[in-house]
């Protein structure tokens, strides 16, 4: 589109129509930046800045940009959660390279995606880490509690030591539910390879029992039939059963949406979409700009949606359960 500006008197004119698409992509391009003017890029990145901008950049020219979009991605990630309650929450992590003094190390990126009390979606928060071990999570979950993360009933995840330790501490009364998708997934990595796909189909059988009493009947029937030819297999389904089905004893239709990971998985790929181009972030606060706009993105797209889950269910449902 050719856009023609209207004239002015001061000659200054500005419009927001588009700032939501523009965040992401200007931060993709800092990052760029960053990584010519540090001298860690290759030669066809500096070509990409170059093709994309038309110019080369100094290192001040980089900083008063970055000026500009840093505070406005901070102010999203530090803001106020105590205006409504989040029955539902869904933790994850990923992983991106980050060249820190002379080398590159791997720097883990913690991310929470809660369902509000309206049944609306929304990315909570997001902050970078060394590793996945208790004390970090546990200075995440603190950070989230802080904000005002409260009335958490379900906290869905993978089985990542640390990382249930400092659920079960930070989220005392609430349930966890271990994430079905990576519990198959380590169940079917000790399973024979001749035996995987009849393995995935009882195994997927048994997640989508109707109730506790027919999963635990789906169970005895899988340990009988596989616990000589799959003896690892039984082993990891059998430990993990209890976890992975805390959710049945909800009502179906938010069994579905909460009995994995896939939707923080999704904003994962969408993340990894623009992280590809870059490869090796410059720094850590290249990590946090850049992902940080993207997840901004797409949790004010998630606003303008239609309602996730509809909570009027739940909360018949939970208040019958206090009753009893």
């Amino acid at each position: 589109l050719t856009l023609r500006v209207p004239r002015m008197r001061d000659g200054k004119f500005s419009t927001d129509l588009f700032a939501r698409y523009q965040r992401s992509e200007q931060a993709l391009v800092l990052a760029l930046m960053e990584m010519v003017v540090n001298g860690v890029s290759t030669r066809k990145v500096k070509q990409i800045t170059e093709e994309l901008c038309g110019t080369e950049f100094s290192k001040s020219t980089i900083s008063d940009l970055c000026k500009r979009l840093d505070p406005i991605v901070t102010e999203w990630n530090e803001r106020s959660l105590l205006d409504t309650t989040y029955p539902f929450v869904l933790v994850d992590a990923m992983y991106v390279k980050v060249r820190e003094h002379g080398r590159v190390r791997s720097c883990g990126v913690l991310l929470a995606v809660g369902v509000n009390a309206d049944g609306q979606r929304e990315v909570i928060g997001m902050k970078t880490g060394d590793t996945e071990t208790e004390e970090t999570w546990g200075q995440f979950f603190h950070w989230l509690k802080a904000r005002g993360l409260r009335g958490t009933d379900l906290v869905v995840s993978d089985d990542h030591g640390g990382l249930v330790k400092a659920v079960r501490h930070y989220f005392q009364g609430a349930t966890w539910q271990r994430c079905q998708a990576h519990f198959l997934r380590n169940i079917l990595d000790v399973t024979p390879k001749a035996m995987k796909s009849e393995m995935s189909d009882s195994i997927k059988a048994l997640f989508h029992a109707t109730d506790m009493k027919a999963a635990r009947l789906l169970l005895e029937q899988i340990l009988e039939k596989y616990e000589e030819t799959a003896e690892k297999a039984m082993e990891r389904l059998e430990n993990g059963f209890e976890d992975a089905m805390a959710v049945i004893p909800l009502p179906e239709k938010y069994r579905r949406r909460l009995r994995t990971t896939n939707c923080v998985e999704r904003l994962n790929e969408e993340v990894r979409r623009r992280e590809r181009v870059i490869r090796i972030f410059p720094n850590r606060e290249s990590v946090m700009r850049l992902m940080g706009a993207v997840l901004m993105e797409l949790d004010e797209k998630w606003a303008g949606q239609k309602t996730y889950l509809d909570m009027q269910e739940y909360w018949e449902w939970q208040k019958k359960q206090q009753q009893e």
